[in-house]
């Protein structure tokens, strides 16, 4: 018997794969993944391009043909590496890609820089003041906390239904859900004398006024005496206003003596308007000296105080004040104070100062020669707040301000202030208030790039008056020094403030005439 046997299939070998199919393969897989990241590189980047130029079209800063010129290169470099996309060789693809990187990382950083610069434009344009007010006791009082002086007996300035004073006792008796008992005095540092002298447990002020007590009664260890026992923070608005495009303007610089917090009311030892005339490209710097004995407009009710003291009531009433001195409309101001001009004059790497006469500061532990120095930021505050040295006194100081401001405006608008450009943000984020619009700003810095004009910077100082010790609105019955007003130099800087502002614009004869006279 036959049996059929079926022989077992014979399985066949696996192909071997070879090793130019497996480098094929390897440069299909690249070639497609350069392919896609070319795609995506290309889309990212006339994403961010058009996001760039329409934040900054938005904001008017940059001139047309700037923007035109702008949108035209990228524009081309977004047609080139779509093309270079589309070949198929791979070293042109990765050429591509460089491209678009390089772009997508330049427009970004540009977009960084450019956001951080409107931001910080934004955060200085705070059109507000702050009112510190204290409730200070002597410096062993056993109090340690509001809740402490419940039983205590106040000394204050004015009524107990006005003003921030009015409105720190209200604050205070909702502190502590009850009624305070409050002695009113004829002025703040009447108010400090009888905490001083036991006649009273507590004392209301503002803080700003810590320096006029110290000054007033004659004692450079009053704030030791005292110990601040609680703070309350009063915000007003101060009302903004503009000019228009192209028009001339008054600007005035404030500079406050404290560090820290820009917001807050302090005595103003820098007051230097700046008139700018942006048809005729003049600048003129007029500085008046802090202790010239003016009327603090809507404050004082006529009665003379130093000028200084009016930045206690706020820059907006610095500003009222030398309004009422020259007869003329400041429109704007930047506010400063000791931080800022540090911080500032350091980030930009110095600042080239030219030194009238030798002398050596009285406070601190600098000598000048005279002749140009290159300055950092400890040596320019010192520079700006020396006049004890002076023949002149705040006349010089305030010839000294103003030769810093010039000599910052022009390293601000040269253009070796672009490697220093991210430090000076930083060193002015929080450190100036200002109420000039952004729309304003953006207008200026489009004016200058379009025309890219030089500016012709000039400065003059309010002559001192006749020295005297005289009572003040803030110090009440205690004489304080004072430089009574110098009406003829008054005259004059009106008469070239008015010469600028209507140069270009309309003739001002009786301008000329009293400058011309003056100097005759």
């Amino acid at each position: 018997m036959s049996s059929n046997k079926v022989s077992p299939q014979k399985k066949r070998p696996p192909r071997k794969t070879s090793a130019s199919s497996v480098k094929k393969a390897q440069r299909k897989k690249i070639n497609r993944y350069i392919r896609i990241s070319g795609r995506v590189m290309f889309i990212l980047q006339v994403i961010i391009s058009l996001i760039m130029i329409i934040t900054v079209g938005r904001t008017g800063m940059l001139p047309w043909k700037y923007m035109v010129l702008i949108f035209a290169v990228l524009a081309l470099l977004a047609a080139a590496t779509f093309m270079l996309n589309l070949k198929r060789n791979r070293k042109v693809r990765l050429v591509g890609i460089g491209i678009s990187t390089v772009v997508i990382i330049m427009v970004l950083v540009f977009t960084r820089y450019f956001n951080r610069t409107m931001g910080l434009i934004s955060s200085g344009d705070k059109a507000q003041k702050t009112d510190n007010m204290v409730v200070v006791v002597r410096a062993n009082d056993p109090a340690e906390v509001l809740k402490d002086a419940k039983d205590y007996k106040f000394a204050m300035h004015g009524s107990v239904t006005e003003g921030a004073s009015g409105e720190m006792i209200s604050d205070i008796e909702s502190a502590l859900s009850t009624k305070v008992k409050v002695e009113s005095y004829n002025s703040d540092v009447e108010a400090a004398r009888a905490l001083l002298e036991g006649k009273v447990d507590a004392a209301i002020y503002n803080k700003a006024y810590t320096s006029v007590i110290a000054e007033s009664l004659d004692d450079d260890e009053y704030e030791d005496k005292v110990r601040v026992l609680y703070q309350y923070g009063i915000q007003t608005s101060i009302v903004k206003e503009t000019v228009n495009v192209g028009e001339p303007f008054n600007v005035l610089i404030s500079g406050i003596d404290v560090y820290g917090d820009i917001s807050q009311t302090s005595r103003s030892d820098v007051n230097i308007i700046v008139t700018v005339n942006p048809k005729t490209k003049k600048v003129l710097l007029t500085s008046t000296p802090r202790d010239y004995f003016v009327p603090i407009p809507e404050v004082s009710n006529g009665v003379r105080d130093k000028l200084t003291h009016a930045g206690i009531y706020g820059v907006d009433a610095s500003m009222r004040t030398l309004e009422e001195l020259y007869g003329i409309d400041i429109t704007y101001f930047v506010r400063v104070n000791f931080d800022t001009l540090i911080k500032l004059v350091d980030a930009m790497d110095g600042l080239d100062v030219y030194v009238e006469y030798p002398f050596d500061c009285y406070t601190d532990e600098y000598h000048f020669d005279k002749g140009w120095h290159d300055m950092f930021g400890d040596q320019v505050l010192a520079f700006c707040r020396e006049r004890y040295s002076f023949a002149d006194g705040d006349n010089q100081r305030g010839r000294n301000q103003e030769q810093v401001l010039k000599a910052l405006i022009e390293k601000l608008i040269s253009p070796a202030i672009l490697p220093h450009y991210a430090d000076i943000l930083d060193s002015l984020d929080g450190f100036f208030q200002l109420n000039i619009p952004q729309e304003k700003i953006a207008e200026l810095v489009n004016m200058q790039l379009s025309d890219n004009a030089s500016w012709e910077i000039m400065k003059q100082s309010a002559e001192q008056g006749e020295s005297a010790l005289e009572t003040t609105y803030s110090a009440g019955s205690t004489p304080l020094y004072v430089m009574w007003p110098d009406d003829a130099s008054v005259k004059v800087n009106k008469a070239r403030i008015e010469m600028i502002m209507s140069e270009g614009y309309t003739t001002n004869t009786e301008s000329t005439e009293t400058v011309e006279t003056a100097q005759k």
